[in-house]
């Protein structure tokens, strides 16, 4: 038998995604939108301090049965997520506070009411006092001896202390080339255009607890939540409606969701929370705050002999489900050398703990920071030497005719030619036009160009979370693949769409390996209950693992399909041909729908024993080899810079990427311009302030500005299709890559049109109040 692949609307062809007809038509269906009988909405009373002793809470008179403390629900255990890294301290986070806030927006009560506005009224009488404590705001700072504990029980602030180092012995004091630099990234706040909302609903009869709740990781949900309140995981259901984005801020167990299916089984009605923006903003979004020294020693000719880094990451107070405060700052030491080729490294890492909330990954987790860090020195070694800064990179990349290729600190690269997707992004940016625009600057405004190249590991397998010790590791993921009597294919699987188009990707698949039309294949997701086992949607990790159980699901029922198709046929099963939504051989056909009605509906036409295991298949699936994919992209920026305004406009952006085989070129692009909009803002917009005590200074949309349309612009996209070895299709996982490379790439920029007046940013974002900084300071010095 034979499989026939179609490619009319298959694996390659840019369909217009499936979901958006419901999207566009305002009929999505978001937590917010769920209403029961008798639901009861939940507000919390928040800390309004970052670090202090908890007293007395007086309940509002007429309220004390609708106002919840820790100690009126004993049966919620805390959230803990370990690490087995070697050193790694651990901690453990109450859903409602006990003894002590550590940040402000910690949840200290509860309130159920009819209406939100009438549980914020409750919420508002409630009475806590505090006795204020000494605040641990700076990440340098929590590492110091003496410093203010975060955690009582700990000697110190650092949660985990991470060190790689390679070939020591070969860095030089005395290298022609050595360049320094001190650098720091803003602490942001993701922020989807939903926010988190759970619905919890407890059910009598079936004695199971139903959680409908915005996340990207239903199953792990299911696990982490269970534990926590002593439920067996049969007694659990997850259920995932529309998400409103995600970008691994609803990738984590919330406090919210455990108070929320407490009082649901506690009280016997609905409890719905749904988080507001200022919530959001002020106490549980905070993500990708970095602090590198950095030392690179090169040859003449710009060659990178070694590089030596301290990294900090600003953790925040608690550890969070299931990725751990680890992660960010374990991924650093891994990932800093990027996609060059080096004789010798070391990097030392600490995850500190402070008085904010914890850090969550944020899409491109590390990464944003690492090619930023990276990236500006190679920059710094071109302008040391005088010569462009591409051709330094071209010098140094992993060649071609290397892959697969193993770099200095283990990460296995699959497939790719990196010189050649950064020769495509130079000629298309065109740096003779740009550095004569320069030379012809007049007035205030100063040009400046600026490169970034970064690779970005994908879809990891067990070994590498594995080796993290965190309570997720992935395994094979599966896909169940169902025919229906009048010939539709059902297709469920464990992760969660939040944006990603998966409901069209998934179905070109299943389409790739039947030929069933698009229209007539249904992707069910987000529902414990219906799907398959899956860790979720993280890690740019869907279309190939996912899409590769969807095609080991299609494959195997295929299979199923031909042997019936063979007997109505009247052929031997070796000579029938599956694809384009039949079952041929020669000039004889049957429809796939004929063979399910055949199956369901007049079994009496089949022998008893040709289809007993039915027409639905479940399988799993993993990559031949489970170190992860490697996509990687070149990005390239022009900036115009007011030195007298301190105001950046990017002028052009250019992007050259490899994602493997694309499964959707469409949806693609839309992923790297959505990436590339989030990144545009790490550069030079999004920031959230602390003062001293730890007060959050960006509370609103107001202050935590976000990019617009206005601030985007036209990106020029150029794809790259270099094959992964190691997958189905050779696809790789590419939905982070976008966020990536704009921070370095235009930080690049701006230092480039700043550097003919001798000033230079080394913190991000570039205000304007910091490119103001920068160039008096120039002035000064001059």
């Amino acid at each position: 038998m034979t499989v026939q692949a179609e490619i009319r609307s298959g694996v390659g062809a840019s369909v217009r995604r499936k979901e958006d007809d419901r999207y566009l038509r305002g009929r999505g269906e978001y937590v917010a939108d769920i209403k029961l009988p008798g639901m009861k909405d939940l507000v919390f009373v928040r800390s309004p301090l970052a670090h202090a002793m908890v007293g007395a809470i007086r309940k509002p008179a007429g309220f004390e049965d609708v106002v919840f403390t820790a100690t009126d629900l004993p049966e919620i255990a805390p959230i803990t997520a370990l690490s087995g890294l070697p050193g790694f301290k651990a901690s453990s986070q109450p859903a409602l506070a006990t003894g002590k806030v550590r940040h402000v927006g910690e949840a200290v009560a509860a309130c159920l009411a009819d209406s939100r506005a009438a549980a914020e009224d409750i919420a508002a009488l409630v009475e806590v006092d505090y006795t204020e404590l000494p605040a641990i705001v700076d990440m340098l700072a929590a590492r110091a001896a003496g410093a203010p504990l975060v955690h009582d029980s700990w000697a110190d602030n650092v949660i985990l202390e991470s060190r790689i180092e390679a070939n020591i012995a070969a860095i030089r004091a005395e290298a022609p080339v050595v360049v320094r630099r001190t650098l720091r990234t803003a602490r942001q706040c993701m922020s989807p255009i939903e926010g988190r909302g759970v619905v919890a609903v407890w059910d009598r009869r079936l004695e199971q607890l139903t959680l409908h709740s915005s996340t990207q990781m239903p199953h792990i949900i299911r696990t982490g939540l269970a534990g926590c309140l002593g439920l067996s995981e049969d007694q659990v259901r997850v259920i995932a409606p529309d998400v409103g984005g995600g970008f691994g801020y609803k990738g984590i167990l919330l406090p919210e969701e455990l108070c929320a299916a407490a009082l649901a089984c506690r009280q016997g009605h609905p409890v719905r929370w749904i988080e507001d923006r200022r919530e959001q903003l002020a106490g549980n979004a905070n993500c990708r705050e970095h602090h590198y020294e950095m030392t690179a020693h090169a040859d003449h000719d710009g060659r990178l002999i070694a590089l030596t880094a301290n990294a900090t990451v600003d953790a925040g107070a608690y550890s969070i489900y299931p990725f751990s405060s680890c992660l960010e700052a374990a991924q650093v030491a891994s990932i800093l050398p990027g996609p060059y080729v080096m004789d010798a490294y070391r990097c030392v890492t600490w995850s500190a703990a402070t008085n904010k909330p914890g850090i969550v990954p944020y899409r491109g987790v590390a990464r944003a920071g690492v090619c930023y860090a990276m990236e500006t020195m190679i920059d710094a070694i071109a302008h040391e030497i005088g010569i462009e800064p591409h051709e330094v990179r071209m010098r140094n990349l992993v060649p071609s005719d290397a892959m697969p290729f193993d770099n200095i600190t283990g990460k296995h690269f699959d497939s790719g030619d990196y010189g050649e997707c950064l020769r495509r992004v130079v000629a298309c940016i065109d740096v003779p036009a740009i550095r004569q625009r320069q030379s012809q600057a007049r007035g205030p405004e100063r040009i400046g160009l600026g490169f970034a190249i970064f690779c970005e590991q994908a879809a990891h397998g067990t070994s590498v979370y594995h080796g993290w010790g965190i309570p997720m590791v992935p395994g094979y993921e599966q896909a169940t693949a169902r025919l229906t009597p009048d010939g539709g294919l059902e297709v469920r699987v464990g992760i969660q769409s939040h944006g990603q188009g998966l409901e069209t990707t998934l179905a070109q698949v299943a389409h790739e390996r039947l030929g069933i039309p698009i229209e007539r294949i249904r992707i069910v997701h987000g529902d414990t209950a219906l799907t398959p086992y899956s860790t979720g949607t993280w890690g740019s990790r869907c279309m190939v693992m996912a899409g590769g159980a969807v095609s080991a699901a299609c494959k195997a029922l295929a299979v199923r399909i031909g042997r019936i198709g063979a007997h109505l046929l009247q052929v031997p099963q070796d000579a029938i041909v599956v694809g384009g939504n039949l079952v041929r051989a020669g000039a004889a056909s049957v429809t796939i729908g004929d063979i399910a009605a055949t199956w369901y509906l007049r079994p009496q036409d089949l022998p008893p024993d040709l289809a007993s295991g039915g027409l639905e298949v479940t399988e799993g699936y993993r990559t031949i080899r489970d170190t992860g994919t490697f996509s990687y992209a070149a990005h390239a920026a022009v900036v115009a810079v007011d030195i007298e305004m301190g105001d950046v406009r990017i002028l052009d952006y250019v992007v050259c990427e490899d994602g493997g085989v694309l499964v959707n070129p469409m949806i693609v692009d839309g992923q790297v311009i959505g990436g590339i909009a989030q990144g545009i803002g790490t550069a030079l917009y999004e920031e959230m302030p602390f003062d001293e005590a730890g007060q959050p200074l960006a509370t609103t949309l107001a202050e935590y500005i976000l990019p617009g349309a206005t601030e985007v612009p036209n990106v020029r996209i150029e794809h790259m299709e270099t094959p992964s070895p190691y997958t189905e299709f050779g696809q790789k996982g590419i939905g982070e890559g976008g966020a990536i490379g704009p921070p370095a790439a235009i930080a690049n920029a701006v230092n480039d049109a700043l550097r003919g007046i001798g000033a230079r940013i080394d913190r991000l974002p570039i205000t304007p109040h910091r490119v103001l900084e920068a160039v008096l300071a120039a002035k000064a010095g001059s």
